[in-house]
């Protein structure tokens, strides 16, 4: 055995030594049939696992997690120091009413302005229609929820039905959209709405319960194994506030891709471009609020799956804080890189629901304590100071490492502008053992991930699974205890390496993404695919907000040549999600270019 390498202590690293080195990951890119084949061997008891050790050797993991003595004692689940206070900010009651947290988010946004909403044309300047345009125009009577139930249900049909099929959900019951748009209806016709997200159209990634559909994770047959008794806590706190559930959203199955390919039931598109993916592994929760067709929709993100698709289809999407929002009720609700959040077009929308679905399990307030939730009071003119004090950290090695410069240049030309135009301070900031962190973050969510399907899969129900589910499965079950305590140890280290970067910086800036969107191969839609370049790519900036549990936002802010979008990724302390949710909002009021009208896009607000 050779002799091991030994890591110094986290606290001794010399950040002035530690030179980038630009991710390579070396693994075949594989469809079709070619796929299927590479699948079937990977599976074979003796070949197998000679396959999965050289991916493993050619990666580095070995030597990470095998061949390397790391001095930090492990830490199994995010564990931070106690934090400052947010400036500009309201705090939340967290047990109190979802509808009342609404209610106070609602007068934390900027006065709004029906005039300038309503006498628009949408289609000389694009923009997306906001949950106060909705709340607006139930209230003045232009329309009702049921009259716009009646422009979403039929679109939803067509998805289902084209060739081949791109399903924006995977369970959706026409007759329980309009019981639900009709007792909203009512409300209205009685004066009574419960609040703003009355009326408001949601969907609801595939991952998390929605009673009385059942919850598959995009699979053929988790359904059979696991039946929804009841809402989650997040889904059962929207349902407080009288909004509308459209039904359960496609995805990546289990969650465990980043392009949305979907060989089960078909894969969503992107709505800028059809032939390209949405991101994942909440790509229909992405495609369905850039198509215009719902506000909002709830996501999960264990390793980018709320950001990355926001990012490639133009949206918003807030990764909060490990245990700010309580995520039982959905399948990965005993994990520790997992949580639920907003994907909306606008931060004032992903704000909003936010306000709703936010507040700890009773358990993780004792174990995590986490500062009290609060809001950015966007209406107040303090929030103007406290963006000029903020600082933003930016590793330029890092922040560059992207496929087309498009991507770092649109990034680049916002900050700017967010200097010029408010004041904040760009920090050069160094991050160490980014190549540690993406073997940790694997490992961790790889080895929940077994931990949930083991039994299944002992029980027969692994080869239902997707083929590059199925690869996945192969990596997983490779990994050792003593590697998940190495990664442990390695979480650790990296904690204590991003605390005292956040000591000189307030906010963390990247890309979302290192890459626009992917285009979909027509032969990996039979099949699924395996491409960890492109994987590479998609997580690149991602994996610090799962695996320390940071809050973290993805904006747009511009396209590629080709017209995708482009988003900005702000990363944040341990509950920080006021900062992020206001900075994010100056991002969005810089963004003065019109926004580009989705290729597949429905007004289903303007019914006439």
């Amino acid at each position: 055995m050779g002799k091991k390498r030994v890591m110094v202590p986290a606290a001794d690293v010399d950040l002035s030594a530690v030179k980038y080195q630009n991710e390579a990951i070396q693994a075949p890119h594989l469809t079709g049939l070619t796929f299927k084949l590479f699948v079937k061997l990977l599976e074979t008891p003796l070949v197998g696992p000679l396959i999965i050790s050289h991916l493993k050797k050619e990666n580095k993991m070995i030597e990470l997690l095998q061949n390397t003595v790391i001095p930090e004692a492990p830490m199994y689940r995010p564990e931070y120091p106690p934090q400052e206070s947010e400036t500009g900010v309201v705090v939340v009651d967290e047990d109190g009413k979802p509808e009342d947290r609404v209610e106070l988010a609602m007068k934390c946004l900027p006065p709004y302005n029906a005039a300038s909403s309503w006498n628009e044309d949408l289609a000389s300047s694009f923009r997306y229609w906001k949950i106060r345009d909705y709340a607006h125009a139930y209230r003045s009577k232009f329309v009702t929820p049921s009259m716009v139930a009646e422009q979403i249900i039929p679109v939803i049909e067509e998805f289902n039905k084209k060739d081949p099929p791109m399903p924006l959900l995977i369970s959706f019951d026409a007759e329980e959209v309009r019981k639900q748009a009709a007792a909203s209806t009512k409300r209205f016709e009685e004066g009574s709405p419960i609040s703003i997200l009355d009326g408001i159209f949601i969907a609801i990634k595939d991952d998390i319960d929605l009673y009385p559909h059942p919850s598959k994770g995009a699979t053929t047959w988790m359904h059979e194994v696991r039946p929804v008794k009841e809402d989650a806590i997040s889904v059962s706190r929207l349902r407080s506030c009288g909004v509308i559930f459209v039904g359960k959203a496609n995805m990546h199955e289990f969650g465990m891709g980043t392009t949305g390919n979907n060989p089960n039931y078909g894969t969503t598109r992107n709505p800028h471009a059809v032939d390209r993916y949405t991101g994942g592994s909440s790509s229909g929760p992405a495609a369905i609020v850039a198509s215009g067709l719902c506000s909002a929709a709830l996501g999960t993100d264990g390793g980018g799956s709320i950001r990355i698709p926001s990012s490639l289809c133009g949206v918003v999407g807030l990764k909060t804080t490990f245990g700010r929002t309580n995520i039982t009720g959905s399948l990965y609700d005993f994990g520790t890189v997992e949580v639920t959040g907003p994907i909306a077009s606008s931060v004032e929308d992903v704000m909003l629901v936010y306000a709703a679905i936010l507040g700890s399990k009773p358990a993780e307030r004792t174990s995590l304590n986490p500062s009290p939730p609060c809001l950015p009071n966007l209406a107040s003119r303090d929030g103007a100071d406290a963006l000029g004090s903020l600082r933003l950290g930016k590793y330029t090695a890092w922040f560059n490492d992207v496929q087309s410069t498009d991507v770092s240049d649109t990034c680049e030309d916002m900050l700017n502008l967010l200097s010029r135009t408010h004041g904040c301070e760009m920090v050069e900031i160094v991050i160490p053992e980014l190549q540690e962190m993406r073997t940790a973050h694997l490992v961790s969510i790889g080895s929940e991930f077994i931990n949930l399907l083991s039994p299944d899969i002992e029980d027969g129900k692994g080869v239902r699974l997707n083929y590059d589910s199925r690869t996945s499965v192969g990596l997983f079950r490779s990994f050792g205890a003593s590697d998940y305590i190495a990664a442990q140890c390695l979480r650790r280290r990296l904690m204590h390496h991003h605390m005292e970067i956040f000591k000189k910086v307030d906010v963390i800036v990247t890309p979302t993404t290192g890459m626009t969107a992917p285009k979909i191969r027509s032969s990996a839609l039979s099949y699924g695919e395996t491409d960890l370049q492109t994987t590479g790519y998609l997580m690149r900036f991602i994996i610090a907000a799962n695996l320390l549990g940071f809050p973290a936002i993805s904006i747009p802010v511009g396209y590629d040549k080709q017209g995708l979008p482009i988003g900005l990724q702000l990363i944040g302390r341990p509950w920080g999600e006021a900062t992020l949710l206001r900075l994010a909002s100056a991002v969005e009021e810089l963004y003065a270019k019109p926004k580009k009208r989705p290729a597949s896009f429905y007004d289903v607000l303007k019914t006439k």
